[in-house]
């Protein structure tokens, strides 16, 4: 079967954190399309659509960490963004929860738009900016966690 939204070097950044996490939230819309594909139950459905707030929240909250971290001057639009597309995934929750919506094409063809756009605009802007805080992209194994311990002095808990 077709992958509904594949992941690709169109969608990559170069950050392997986010990109791991972008390449989850990739894979939990992938999730839904094969729920709506082999006609789940609603309620598991739902469930595939609960994580996707849960996840898009830790997500989130991830990124507005790393630009408050490296001072970035985006942070406040960027994060007025992130509340903004927070809502329209909770609302598309909500509405489906409420009988409103229902698991279709039209539903799938938003979470595509809704993913696709944000990383190929608002987060792919920030990229330089992480660049010239010293974030390296690519090429370093360690993890946020890890880097941010290390700068204190301190090590990362194994």
């Amino acid at each position: 079967m077709k992958t509904y939204l594949p992941w690709s070097a169109d969608l990559a950044l170069g950050i392997p954190e986010i990109d791991n996490q972008h390449q989850l939230l990739v894979a939990m819309i992938n999730r839904i399309y094969d729920a709506l594909i082999h006609k789940a139950p609603r309620e598991e459905a739902g469930c595939l659509l609960q994580e996707l707030v849960d996840y898009t929240a830790v997500h989130f909250a991830l990124e507005e960490s790393l630009f408050r971290i490296t001072d970035y001057p985006g942070y406040d639009t960027h994060k007025a963004l992130h509340e903004h597309l927070k809502q329209q995934v909770m609302d598309t929750h909500r509405r489906f929860a409420d009988g409103q919506m229902n698991l279709d094409l039209q539903l799938m063809a938003f979470l595509r738009s809704w993913l696709e756009d944000h990383i190929n605009g608002e987060d792919r802007a920030y990229v330089p900016h992480m660049m010239n805080t010293g974030i390296r992209l690519k090429d370093d194994s360690r993890g946020w966690l890890e880097r941010f311990l290390n700068s204190m002095g301190r090590k990362a808990i194994a």
